[in-house]
C-alpha cells in the first residue's frame, strides 16, 4: 500500500467528526516526506505513513505514531540554546517533565484511540 492508497481509503472512511479530520502534509520544513497528520495535544500530533514490513516484501504496513508538532520544535530549540543560569535550567526540566507526562498521556491515549479505528477501516477495506 501507498500513502496515496491510505489517504484515499482515510477521505472515505475516517470518522472526521469523532476523530476529527487530518491534512497530508510535511509536519515541518525539515521533515522528508508528506504524512497524514491528525491533531494531537498542544505539543504533539499523531501521524500516520506506510513502510514496507520486510526487505523485498511486497507487504506493507500502516503506522500511527506520535510526533512534536511545529511548536513543539520551536520551544525545544529555543529552550536548548539557553543554557546560562538555574532559572533556565529548573525551567527546561519542569517542562521536560511536563512534556512526558503529555506525551505519555493524552497523546497516547489518543494514538490508542486513532489505532483502533484505523484497524477498523483496514479490516472494512479487506487489508487486514
Amino acid at each position: 500500500m501507498e500513502i496515496s492508497e491510505l489517504l484515499e481509503i482515510m477521505e472515505r472512511k475516517w470518522d472526521k467528526e469523532k476523530y476529527c479530520d487530518f491534512i497530508y502534509e510535511r509536519p515541518t520544513a525539515a521533515s522528508i516526506e508528506k504524512y497524514i497528520c491528525m491533531l494531537g495535544t498542544r505539543r504533539f500530533m499523531i501521524i500516520a505513513y506506510t513502510r514496507k514490513s520486510g526487505f523485498l516484501s511486497k507487504n506493507a504496513k500502516v503506522v500511527l505514531s506520535i510526533a512534536d508538532n511545529i511548536d513543539s520544535i520551536k520551544t525545544k530549540v529555543a529552550s536548548s540554546l539557553a543554557r546560562d543560569n538555574v532559572f533556565t535550567l529548573a525551567y527546561q526540566i519542569a517542562e521536560s517533565k511536563s512534556s512526558n507526562a503529555e506525551r505519555k498521556g493524552p497523546t497516547q491515549d489518543l494514538l490508542l484511540e486513532y489505532t483502533a479505528h484505523m484497524k477498523e477501516i483496514l479490516t472494512e477495506e479487506g487489508l487486514l
